[in-house]
């Protein structure tokens, strides 16, 4: 196995791109959930912009208490098949109905169909999402490979973003409207169990020694929260989801009817803008090598408001410019979630060393509900906005340009403010590649003088066993 620059073990890459291979169907559904249900629902299946954007909020409300609880019990999981491998295996299933029932559903639903079977699908997708993210943090354990290891997922998550974004495309007529969303139903329920057992029969799980055996309760939730790193992180991924969350949830009305381009030209903007982030998760993984992870954060938020206000100076269906332009929005976008995961990785290294406690599963709760957050905030929001502006995304309807201005500003400008908050929250970042180094020195010493009492413990009770009277 090779090793990095700190000594740590550096993962060979057919691990790693098994175990990244549970990103293809996550990202790919998490990319329709953002971009094509909303319309689905709105412009195919009859419901209203308010009724939607109400069923999207109400369920990421819901869904905020599941991933603490969820972090919970996966840092106090033991099996004989690893902490998060369980896991991974049990959420697959829940997916898989869930993305039946929404993917292939009729006209004539109802807002309580939509909420109840959102709920089950955002439960399976919180699942592996979460249990990816936590063995990712054990399974990679330096600093800086933890930033390969994270920009590799984050690539594999693009191609199955892109992915799905040809299959409409490849079905030509046939992929338009509802039969486009079924296709890409079926495409994220048959890659869901092949990617899973990939991921679960090749990747080792190193499950490190937890000191404390006392039980994980919402006081320590809270005192997470409290830690001066672990706020800014939160802050900052936050901030970094709705921004770019804002422009998913808006992306095909944008387009289409604010600057005028047809149904199959926003396909293929977006599999540019997604197809960016594939190269973009190897440009942020490397630069975070080298100038450190917070930097490269700064550095990708500045570069957001730069990228996503060239958009406007682009004319109106203009392919020629407006394909390099989404290009460099993505390239940029690719970043958020890529640093802060590794950087969350990093904070529960500490967070193990001075309390003694292993609590990544409920660190990764804390940034992937702010993630919810995000959407339940951006969906509902933008929605409702647009409503009030007199927006109408009913098929085929005429919109003003009182409803329109509202639509563009609501697309490009606020994400920028949003994400220069994020950006902010990283000056004056402690947690570098040398204080990590050290943590983990003390760490690894912590964890062999451990193991060696165990060894002398097992040693002694098989002695003592044998030296018993018959």
């Amino acid at each position: 196995m090779a090793h990095s620059a700190a000594g740590s073990p550096r993962l060979p890459l057919p691990v790693v791109m098994a175990f990244s291979s549970t990103a293809l169907p996550i990202a790919a559904i998490g990319l329709v959930m953002a971009v094509y249900l909303p319309r689905f629902f709105a412009g195919q299946l009859g419901l209203s912009l308010a009724a939607v954007g109400l069923a999207f909020t109400i369920v990421r409300l819901i869904d905020l208490a599941i991933d603490p609880l969820l972090g919970m019990a996966m840092d106090r999981t033991r099996s004989r098949f690893g902490r998060y491998r369980p896991w991974l295996l049990a959420g697959g299933p829940i997916v898989m109905l869930a993305a039946y029932m929404l993917f292939m559903a009729h006209p004539g639903i109802t807002e309580v169909y939509l909420i109840g079977w959102l709920l089950v699908l955002y439960l399976g997708v919180s699942i592996l999402t979460l249990a990816q993210a936590a063995w990712g943090a054990s399974l990679a354990t330096d600093y800086h490979d933890r930033s390969r290891v994270y920009g590799v997922i984050q690539a594999v998550g693009v191609i199955g973003a892109v992915l799905i974004l040809l299959l409409p495309l490849a079905l030509g007529k046939q992929g338009e409207g509802a039969n486009g969303v079924h296709a890409m139903g079926w495409f994220c329920i048959l890659l869901i169990p092949v990617t899973l057992a990939l991921c679960t029969l090749i990747t080792p799980e190193r499950v490190a020694p937890d000191v404390s055996k006392e039980r994980v309760t919402l006081r320590d939730y809270w005192d997470l929260v409290r830690r001066p790193e672990m706020a800014r992180l939160i802050f900052a991924d936050l901030f970094m989801a709705l921004g770019p969350g804002t422009t998913a949830a808006l992306y095909l009305f944008f387009f289409h009817d604010a600057r005028g381009y047809t149904t199959p030209q926003t396909g293929v903007l977006l599999v540019f803008f997604i197809g960016a982030g594939l190269v973009g998760a190897m440009f942020w993984g490397w630069l975070a090598q080298k100038i450190g992870k917070h930097r490269a954060l700064i550095v990708s938020a500045v570069a957001y408001a730069v990228t996503q206000s060239a958009l406007m100076i682009i004319p109106p269906a203009t392919m020629a410019l407006a394909i390099p332009g989404m290009f460099s929005v993505g390239f940029v976008s690719s970043a958020f979630v890529l640093i802060v995961r590794a950087m969350v990785a990093d904070v529960a290294d500490e967070v193990r060393l001075e309390t003694g406690k292993e609590r990544v599963g409920l660190l990764y709760a804390l940034v992937t509900t702010t993630q919810k957050i995000g959407t339940a905030i951006t969906v509902g929001v933008s929605f409702t906005v647009l409503d009030l502006v007199g927006y109408n995304a009913a098929e085929g309807a005429t919109n003003t340009p009182a409803a329109i201005r509202g639509l563009e500003l609501c697309y490009v400008f606020a994400p920028i403010i949003l994400v220069f908050f994020g950006g902010a929250a990283f000056i004056g970042w402690k947690l570098d590649a040398k204080r990590h180094a050290e943590v983990r020195r003390q760490l690894d010493e912590r964890d062999a003088l451990n193991a060696e009492a165990d060894l002398l413990d097992a040693v002694s009770g098989v002695g003592l066993a044998t030296e018993a009277p018959r």
